[in-house]
């Protein structure tokens, strides 16, 4: 930190060494996400060197940043991408190393969780800068130039917008989290109370925490105009052979945000993956449901399932079902039985099998779920 005047020369190097980071920066977090997006067991060796040649620009670039004597009201940015930048360096760490043992399976895992913590830490700078900004924006978001100058022009002091977490803390690992229940969120930034928001309930998988899985979602929000809210299970994972105490808390979550957003009573989703979408359909499938739509993705299921649920909350329930067909937890077979039963039940179903999707989060197929949700394709 220095209170020392800055010279031209100061000023450019700043800027150089912003322009050599931002760039690998958000090359690295893309390269991460493509990871999780294709990650498969015996894939695992092969994927991780199509991205080797990523992240060696990233650690020249955060050398050279950390070099500068960045002034007091830069701080703060700086430390940002710093913080930023080392996350995705150990993800790619994680991720050469998990390639080099035998079933690795789950250390590349937890050497993508790294990309959250990038999130997190990229997320409150995005007005600073319009690569950030366009970077948390999806395809079509980055396109569209009127959106991104509303961003730009939001308010960045306006309470009760963009990313918030309420009792929703998490330690450096599983082991160290606090009390869990509580829950993180987005609204947009541009919201406007006169206008009812859908909203998007999105439940993490086993062992995951919603304060990470926000992540999943916030550009396809950011971008359409959604509220989405990422509770945290109350145990290691959700209650599935006991589902009231999960239940009642997504309930008073959701009747929360209702009570201080605008939000559209038609367009209720409740959508998880793995463990979370096998939730959604054991509490989207009660008839005390409040929501209006159910995404499953990559979930478990039996037909047995069925027999315990009330037969008309399950007629012409709209359902989007998702799995892919390199799932190596969840077989497909067991999504094609879901597909089977749900649809001689009554659902409104829509079915989705993706060839190249093993059991990982598709947020490609967010579009998708959202044109569904919204009646827009």
């Amino acid at each position: 930190m220095s209170n020392e005047p800055q010279t031209d020369a100061n000023s450019d190097a700043l800027i150089d060494a912003i322009s050599d980071l931002l760039s690998p920066l958000l090359n690295g977090m893309e390269a991460l996400s493509y990871v999780a997006r294709h990650l498969h067991p015996p894939k695992l060796a092969e994927l991780v060197a199509s991205v080797r040649e990523v992240d060696p620009p990233l650690r020249q670039g955060l050398e050279a940043f950390r070099a500068q004597t960045w002034p007091e009201h830069l701080q703060g940015f700086a430390d940002r991408m710093i913080a930023a930048a080392e996350a995705v360096c150990l993800g790619f760490d994680g991720l050469r190393e998990a390639a080099s043992v035998r079933d690795g399976t789950f250390q590349a895992y937890r050497g993508i969780r790294q990309n959250a913590k990038a999130f997190a830490a990229l997320y409150p700078i995005a007005t600073m800068l319009p690569p950030i900004s366009r970077f948390f924006l999806d395809d079509a978001g980055q396109l569209d130039e009127a959106l991104v100058e509303k961003l730009a022009m939001v308010d960045s002091g306006r309470e009760n917008v963009g990313v918030i977490h309420i009792r929703n803390e998490k330690g450096a690992d599983s082991r160290s989290d606090g009390p869990r229940g509580g829950f993180s969120m987005y609204v947009p930034e541009y919201y406007d109370e006169t206008i009812a928001y859908p909203l998007i309930m999105a439940l993490h998988g086993g062992s995951g925490h919603g304060r990470d899985f926000l992540w999943s979602w916030l550009r396809d929000a950011r971008s359409r105009g959604a509220i989405v809210i990422t509770p945290t299970s109350l145990e290691g994972t959700w209650s599935l052979m006991e589902p009231e105490a999960d239940s009642e808390n997504i309930a008073r979550i959701l009747a929360f945000a209702q009570e201080q957003w605008n939000i559209d009573p038609a367009r209720l989703l409740l959508t998880g993956m793995s463990d979370g979408g096998t939730f959604s359909y054991i509490a989207g499938l009660q008839s005390t449901s409040p929501f209006t739509h159910i995404a499953p993705i990559s979930a478990s299921f039996h037909p047995m399932m069925l027999e315990m649920m009330d037969a008309d909350r399950i007629r012409g329930l709209p359902i989007y079902l998702t799995h892919g067909a390199l799932d190596w937890m969840f077989p497909v077979d067991i999504a094609r039985t879901a597909q089977q039963a749900l649809s001689a039940a009554g659902a409104d179903l829509q079915y989705r099998e993706i060839a190249d999707l093993s059991h990982t989060y598709p947020s490609d197929e967010n579009s998708r779920i959202l044109n569904w949700l919204l009646n827009e394709g």
